[in-house]
């Protein structure tokens, strides 16, 4: 072949090739693009998530609630038998009166809600963030699926192609009828695995649309390929923020604060109120306040001097600040334990990725020598089958690795609490 020829020939094929690693990179930050759709289409329709919220909203009207007075007494009394009086006899009695629990009680009753919807916003923030995973996770389960049919097509095809090859090379008697059957045994064999991928994809896509709360089908994009991931923040800083941990520290933020709100309600309750006195005229005198009304006001005050119940009510407050604290240390070892897991699968993942694509460019390679050592002499053809199902199965292999590699780092985001809307 002329040496320019050959030379337009490597140019067209450098050029192809950097063609289909760019087509491949867009391709993969599509699908992180798309997978962030996908997260908004879920934080809005998701029951569960949706769910937490309103939890979080109701905790909200328990402010007004234990902030507000309680309600004044009203009451009318009417005299059957009218009590006789000086000025005349008194014939019905309204009173009005109010309670006031100690100076400062409604306030520690507001902070005790005010923790608490706290705590309820946090679960929710950890709702959503586990969303976020859950969402990846299938939505990179579906890639993952379609990518295999889509290799498990391909390698079809080329079997189909060495069936003819051989077949061709049976009828001028450079290959045995061997030859055949082993490649449509093959064949068959990528035929029923891909007929079960087929199978699976309906499953996963219901979870993902179960998830999403929606009949979104993603669209097919390449699994993104994550080189040199590195954690971008100290395990104790990311865990100290994580919303489980947020949390307990609120839960027992609000144990405290109950405590306070027990000492007070613990002291008197002062309550003032009025009487009015509906009197009547006598008849038989002339007084000169003859049937006056009369106008009383009072004052109350309770007397809480059952202790008891108070004194077990801020000992359970401050069991369950014990309580919060232990399981606070529980939660960090356990998000520090996947933490330092999940980091670990990732480099390993990145680890095999790295490997099968070595692994691919060998095998590929090896079976550009096989298929011209077949179609000159008809020879290795067992070897040259043997070497497709390798590379088939480094290209499975590679998909797998890039699959659980980008849901492991959407576990990372769930556990740093990377991402956000």
């Amino acid at each position: 072949m002329d040496t320019s020829i050959k030379n337009t020939y490597y140019k067209f094929f450098l050029s192809m090739i950097s063609l289909l690693l760019l087509s491949h990179s867009s391709y993969a930050q599509e699908s992180q693009m798309k997978v962030q759709e996908y997260f908004e289409i879920a934080v809005e329709n998701n029951p569960g998530l949706q769910s937490d919220y309103k939890a979080y909203e109701a905790a909200l009207q328990k402010l007004p609630q234990v902030s507000t007075l309680a309600d004044p007494n009203f009451s009318i009394g009417y005299f059957i038998s009218p009590v006789e009086t000086r000025v005349g006899p008194q014939l019905a009695k309204f009173s009005l009166s109010q309670m006031f629990p100690w100076f400062g009680t409604l306030k520690a009753n507001e902070n005790v809600a005010a923790l608490e919807a706290e705590a309820y916003f946090q679960n929710f923030l950890d709702s959503r963030n586990k969303l976020y995973w859950k969402v990846a996770q299938s939505y990179y389960d579906i890639l993952e699926n379609q990518e295999l049919q889509k290799l498990e097509k391909e390698n079809i095809e080329i079997l189909h192609e060495y069936k003819a090859l051989s077949e061709r090379k049976l009828s001028s008697s450079k290959a045995s009828m061997v030859d055949v059957l082993r490649v449509d045994i093959m064949i068959d064999d990528a035929e029923t695995e891909l007929s079960l991928l087929e199978d699976k994809y309906q499953p996963l896509l219901t979870a993902f649309q179960n998830i999403l709360n929606s009949e979104t089908e993603p669209e097919f994009n390449s699994i993104p390929d994550v080189k040199g991931f590195e954690p971008e923040m100290s395990v104790d800083t990311a865990l100290q923020s994580h919303p489980l941990v947020q949390f307990i520290d609120y839960k027992r933020e609000s144990s405290q604060e109950r405590i306070e709100s027990i000492r007070k309600q613990s002291l008197p309750k002062i309550g003032v109120g009025l009487d009015y006195v509906v009197v009547g005229e006598r008849n038989d005198v002339t007084l000169s306040d003859n049937g006056q009304d009369v106008l009383m006001p009072m004052v109350s005050i309770s007397l809480p001097i059952f202790r008891k119940k108070y004194k077990a009510q801020v000992k359970e407050a401050e069991l369950i600040q014990e309580q919060y604290q232990l399981k606070k240390q529980n939660v960090i070892n356990d998000l520090s334990t996947e933490y330092s897991s999940t980091v670990y699968e990732i480099n390993k993942q990145a680890e095999y990725i790295s490997l099968y694509q070595r692994q691919i460019e060998k095998v590929n390679n090896t079976l550009s020598i096989l298929e011209k050592t077949y179609a000159a002499s008809g020879v290795e053809f067992e070897e040259l089958l043997r070497s497709r199902q390798q590379l088939l199965k480094y290209q499975k292999l590679e998909t797998l690795a890039k699959a659980k590699q980008a849901t492991l780092i959407e576990k990372y985001n769930y556990l740093t609490s990377k991402r956000q809307l």
